[in-house]
This record gives structure tokens, sequence and C-alpha cells, in this order.
């Protein structure tokens, strides 16, 4: 009996390939994932990530929202690791999978069709990392290609780019060792025509500097943008016919002739819980008047009120009118302390209009920095700012749960935005860590909790090299006429309703953070520059706002802190101060209260709130480091007489001998007429002998501390 084996045939296998920065980028059709919808595995570099674009055949009943998941799955054998987890398997996705899931989201999400309620999936899977070649743009491009030659209605494609700012010069895609010293790190996604969305962190860049590097990054996406096109042109799929989500034109415009004066007096209002009753007792009135003829009218209600809402906020705005009676430049009213919580580091309390946020700010030693176990080069963070948003934030009755997409998101914009202005561990030999709780929301929450924590870092003493604060733009677009309004300081209505959130964070002397969220189809170069701008402006006039309440940093620790001593070892020393199974480091520890840590070059950190006892610590830790010479002075306990002098332990697992003749300046008959077991002694080294592996030392008793 034989066996035959037929080789599996690939027909539909197509490959295409570009030059991107200097590296090869490959879109490889045909092979993999067969089922779903379409899939493309990109590579580039060495980097793989296999993506693909999966579709229900029916609309999900009963939802007026778009139910779109991505989900960017970090592999860690992309990186020849085991995962450090007990099951030793990828659990819930990191921080960093999150956050590149999300901008994976927000520039695809405005491309499909409004009134499509078809479930999609995208899924992002990394399966062999160049560290070289960003698995993140990898992925965005994959997506872009997956979606544009499906069948899944969509209005792409887009491209992808990273930025970087190094010596002076924009560098497309930085590899590794570019962006270690790089100032900026800009992601681009754009469409044939306008950018869809921005991210970026930055060393104060100005803005013509991070204009000029937005710009590049379009004109390059066109040749992405291009050979997707040719992908589409060659095998794409013709898009499928989808049942058009439901909506009664009838009614709403029947509302909005009724009702258009009474909707503007409900609108016109600053006070976020006033505009929410009287928009309440209006659907009332609804009710009254529609719902005999409309029985079905609350399916449509929300719906109803967003378009309700968005109709009459537009024509105002683009008149120049805003719900509070602002200028399109102006600022809320600003209010800031610091100082507020008593036995915290330091803490800082902003607020803007209706929106507050109090951050907190507390410092340990470097062992408490995070380690992640991740598939890209960073191993741990210093530094941490975590974002919470209780429900009672926006006045709503739940129970509370934890973190999600959003707040991870929020969070580590606002670290993104500080980061730059943190003092080096040699300076400031710290772990720190921000904590915004947001007390009451109305627009631009997390750059007020940038805000908020700068003045943190402040009370806290940490020696920041500049404040940062943040501001939202938001603009609302006019399609038929193409008349634009850009707004500063967006309130929550203006975000909801708007066309864009255009998030800028810095110091007086340029950008430390972007994140640009659109609704349309994407912003041009005058929007960008005048965005931009006006951000700039709004941002300095909030630092002196801010200035005005904490101007610098406190030029002392809390007394709350840890005070952290830091010194030099030699480094064939570090296994004597940790002793076998870490007996040595974790006695000195119990005696003195203190945290030590010891880093591999023989740098000690030693932190405790009192300095007395750090001191203490830092002389056992010398004492054993540190071998004796003539004419150093170490105090301990006697642990042993013998008839011919006193043992003294001047270390743990180091003892010297004060001979019966150096315990005072005359005779001494008996070692215990001057010293007991226990008592502890100040002693002079007066002699080293290298006898083998020991070392014998001779002391001399200069003072009796304790009997």
């Amino acid at each position: 009996m034989s066996t035959i084996i037929t080789k599996r045939q690939f027909p539909n296998y197509h490959k295409y390939e570009m030059d991107l920065a200097g590296r090869p980028l490959t879109l490889e059709v045909g092979k993999l994932a067969e089922l779903a919808n379409a899939a493309v595995m990109v590579g580039y570099g060495d980097t793989r990530v296999l993506v693909c674009a999966t579709a229900s055949a029916r609309p999900r009943d009963g939802i007026d929202f778009f139910p779109l998941s991505v989900d960017f799955e970090e592999k860690l054998y992309s990186v020849g690791r085991i995962p450090g987890s007990f099951n030793r398997r990828e659990g819930r996705p990191g921080e960093k999978g999150i956050l590149t899931s999300r901008v994976i989201d927000r520039p695809i999400r405005p491309l499909f069709p409004s009134d499509f309620r078809n479930d999609v999936s995208i899924m992002a899977t990394v399966m062999s990392v160049d560290h070289d070649c960003s698995p993140e743009i990898a992925a965005l491009i994959g997506t872009s290609a997956a979606l544009a030659i499906s069948d899944i209605p969509w209005n792409g494609p887009v491209g992808a780019l990273k930025v970087g700012l190094v010596n002076g010069e924009l560098v497309l895609n930085p590899n590794s060792e570019q962006r270690k010293v790089s100032d900026l790190d800009v992601t681009v996604v754009s469409t044939g025509k306008k950018v869809v969305m921005i991210e970026a962190g930055a060393n104060e860049v100005p803005n013509d500097v991070m204009f000029e590097a937005i710009k590049q990054a379009h004109e390059e996406n066109q040749k992405q943008i291009a050979l997707i096109n040719q992908m589409v042109a060659e095998i794409g799929k013709p898009k499928f016919d989808y049942p058009h989500a439901d909506f009664n034109y009838e009614l709403f415009n029947k509302i909005t002739a009724d009702f258009m004066d009474e909707a503007k007096a409900a609108m016109d209002t600053d006070d976020k819980n006033v505009r929410e009753q009287r928009w309440n007792a209006m659907i009332e009135k609804w009710h009254e008047k529609y719902l005999e003829e409309y029985p079905d009218m609350d399916q449509y209600l929300e719906e109803i009120t967003y378009k309700f809402q968005k109709k009459i906020v537009k024509a105002w705005l683009l008149e120049g009118h805003r719900v509070d009676g602002r200028q399109k430049n102006e600022i809320r009213p600003l209010a800031a302390e610091v100082g507020v919580l008593p036995r915290v580091h330091g803490s800082g309390l902003f607020t803007r209009g209706q929106t507050q946020v109090l951050s907190v700010c507390t410092l340990d030693t470097l062992s408490a920095a995070q380690k992640l176990d991740t598939i890209w080069e960073e191993e741990e963070k210093r530094f941490m700012h975590h974002y919470n948003m209780p429900p009672y934030s926006t006045g709503e009755a739940k129970p509370a749960k934890s973190p999600g997409r959003r707040e991870i998101g929020h969070g580590a914009l606002a670290e993104r935005a500080l980061e730059p202005v943190l003092p080096d561990e040699l300076e400031f030999p710290y772990a720190i860590r921000t904590v915004s709780d947001i007390l009451s929301s109305n627009g631009s929450t997390s750059m007020a909790s940038v805000c908020g924590s700068t003045m943190a870092l402040e009370d806290a003493g940490v020696p920041i090299k500049a404040p940062v604060a943040g501001i939202a733009m938001g603009l609302i677009k006019d399609d038929e006429t193409g008349r634009v309004a850009i707004m500063s300081d967006i309130q929550g209505l203006e975000d909801f309703l708007g066309d864009m959130d255009f998030k800028v964070a810095g110091t007086k002397d340029g950008i430390t953070a972007i994140q640009m969220d659109i609704k349309i189809k994407g912003i041009n170069e005058e929007i960008l520059r005048t965005a931009l701008e006006q951000a700039r402006q709004g941002r300095l006039f909030i630092l002196n706002k801010m200035a005005e309440c904490i101007a610098e940093p406190r030029k002392e620790l809390s007394k709350y802190a840890p005070k952290i001593i830091r010194f030099n070892i030699d480094p064939d020393k570090i296994k004597d101060v940790i002793g076998s199974g870490g007996k040595v480091i974790n006695k000195i520890i119990d005696e003195t209260g203190v945290k030590i840590d010891i880093s591999d070059d023989g740098m000690v950190f030693i932190a405790c709130e009192d300095i007395d006892r750090a001191e203490r610590a830092k002389a056992i830790v010398l004492a054993i480091a540190k071998d004796p010479e003539v004419g150093d002075v170490f105090e301990g306990p006697v642990v042993r007489i013998l008839q011919f002098g006193a043992f003294v332990n001047i270390a743990p697992g180091k003892d010297g001998m004060i001979h019966i003749s150096k315990l005072a300046d005359k005779r001494v008959e008996k070692v215990e007429d001057v010293v007991n077991i226990g008592d502890r002694v100040k002693a002079e080294v007066i002699k080293v002998m290298k006898e083998g592996d020991k070392t014998k030392i001779d002391l001399k008793l200069l003072e009796i501390l304790d009997k």
C-alpha cells in the first residue's frame, strides 16, 4: 500500500513589494487564513504581521453604532521569549498592545459607512519582530490592505508612517538606534488626500518642525496607497451590499421643525447638568406629541438627539457662537491648587470649566519600576501615569470597573506628554507614579490630567525641566460650503458633536505629545497649521495660570517621601553585601528599616524617610564592600571575648580584634573590666594583614557607645 502526498496549490497567491524608508515592504495574500474576508501577511524587514479582516454576514440587531473590534496580538515567540506568566502563555493584552489596537482603530473607523451595522473584526497578529521595522506600522499597513481588497464596505485605503528627529534631521521610520536618540516619535496615517490620524511624543519640538514631519509622512504615505490601490485593481473583491441602518427621517424632520427654538434654548448653556435636564424635559413633550403616531419612536431617540444637537451646534460654531459664550480661541475659567492632600508626596487639583482632575504623585525606589513582558524593546518603566474616570464624574450611577481601553489610552497620552521633562535616573534616582482621578468630566479630561500631574510633580519636589500643559482643539466643517471653525479647549458637547478632537500638550518651548482623532475623512495642511498655532497660544495661557499657583518644583521633597542616598561599591563586592540567600542585605534592612537596591554596575540606592537610618545603612554596606584600611573607623557590637582581647563585628561577616593593650591608655588587667559582649563600640583600624583568603584586622578602642 502506497501513500501519495499531493502538494496543496495556492492559485490565488500574490505578492506585492515596495521600498519603505530604505527597507523592503511585502504584502502577501492568498496563502494564509483563507476563510477570513481578507488576510494579508505583512513583511517589513524581518517583521511579520498577519492581519485578518472579517465581517459578519448580517447586521447586529438593536444597535445604533458600528460594532468594530480591533485586536493587536503580541506573541512573545516573535522575539524568541517564553511568557513570564504562571501558565507560560499570553494572557490579556499588555498596555502597549492595547494602545496599538487604538492606533489602528482610530484612523479606519471614520472610513466605514455611517449606517453600517455588521460586526467587523480586525486581528493583527505579530509573528516575528525586527526592532528596526515597527510592528505597529506593519499592522496599520496590513489593516489598510486587508480592508481595501476585501468585500467589506470601506472607503480606504490609508498609508502609515513614523517620523523621528535625529540630530535636527527628520528621519522616516527610524530604526532602533535612531529611536533611542530621537527627539520625535510621530505616527501619521493619511488617505490619498488628507491626514486622518496623528499620534506623537516629542522632546519639546516646535510647531514648524512638527508640521514638516507630518507633511513629509503624508507625502510618503502616498506610495503605500498607490501599492494598495494596485492590489485592489488586480485582486480586490466587490464590496458586498448591506442593510442600511434604519432611521425615521420623517419623525426627525417633524421634531426639528416643531422644536427648533426650544432645542436651541435647551442647548444654550455651559452647564452640562442643566442642558441634560432641559433636553430630557423636551423629550417628554416629544412623547406626548408623537408617540401615538410613531409607537416605535424610542428606538430612534438617541440618534435623533445626536443629529438634532449636531445640527444646532454645527450652525452655531460656524457662526462663531459657542454654548458657553466663549470666543473660538478662548479658554474656559481655570482654577489650580497644590498640596490638597496632606500625607501624599505631591498633589495638584486642576479645574477647567466643569472638568476637574485631582492628580497625585508618589515616589519610590527604582525597584518599584514596572517590569514589562512584551515584544517591544522596553523592559521596564520608571515613570507611570494612570488615569481613572469613575462614573460619578459624568453624573452616572454605575458600579466601578477596571480600567478600559479608553482609560489606558488617556493615561498613556498624559504619560507621553510628561516623560520628556522628567529628570534622568542619575539626577533623580526615583521611580515616579502619577495618578489622575477625574472628579468631573465635561471635555478634555486627558489634557487636564497633564496639567494636574505637572503640578503634582512640582508639589512633590520632582525637578522637572519645565511645566507641561495640554489643550484639546476641536473642528466643525461644513461639507457643502467648505467653511471651517476651529475651537480651543473644547468641552464635552463640542467633542461629542464635533468633527475633530486634536489634543496637544507641551511646554512653553515646544510640543511633547499630540493625539488627533477625527470623524470626517481627514484634514488638510491649512487646518493642521492653524490648529497647531491656536493650540500653542492656548497652551501658553494655561501655563501662565498654572505658574500663578506653583511656578517651579519645590526645593525639598515631601517629608513623607523616601530620601535616597546613592553611592558606588565594587561590583565584585555585591555578593558579599547580599549574602547567601539574601541573608546579609535582609538583616541590614530589618535593622535599619530602609529599602536597598543594587544595580549590576555596583550602584547602591538606599531609601528611607529618616535620613539618619539611611546613613546608618550606608555605613554598614560600605563596611562590607570596602576592604578595611588603616585609619578607618567602624562602629559595632562586641561579639566575643578572649583572655587577650575583644572581637568586634565591624560589618556583617567581618570581625576585627581589639587587643587588651588597645582597650585603654593604661594597663588593663581583664578585658571585662572595659567591655562586655553586647557593648556597642567605636574602633579604629590600626593594622590589616592578609593570611591566604582571610584578612586579620586589628583595632584600637576609641569610645564605648552603648553598654
